[in-house]
């Protein structure tokens, strides 16, 4: 069993959805973000946001590897410095579409 997170845009809600039940059902534990902030058009603070970006920083540290759900191959600021810091600690990371 690996331990996989997710990382990726919070717009994408159903889509991560999607990815964690197939890790899931594929016998991976799967760890998600907590706040849906786009999506569900939840306004954040700046100290809430780096509160936020702090807690995935250690949700990354726990995984195995991460997976990043880049629809249409978008990648925001936030998922790059989480691919950099994912790299950084010598984790795998996969993406829902190829990487270019």
């Amino acid at each position: 069993m690996k331990i996989i997170t997710l990382c990726g845009s919070t717009k994408y809600k159903d889509e991560f959805n999607m990815v964690n039940k197939q890790l899931t059902m594929s016998g991976n534990l799967v760890i998600s973000v907590g706040v849906f902030g786009h999506s569900e058009g939840i306004e954040l603070t700046t100290q809430e946001k780096e509160m936020l970006d702090n807690i995935h920083f250690r949700k990354i540290d726990l995984a195995d590897e991460i997976f990043v759900i880049n629809v249409d191959g978008y990648i925001g600021s936030s998922t790059k410095r989480e691919i950099e810091y994912a790299i950084s600690k010598g984790k795998i990371v996969n993406y829902l579409y190829p990487a270019s």
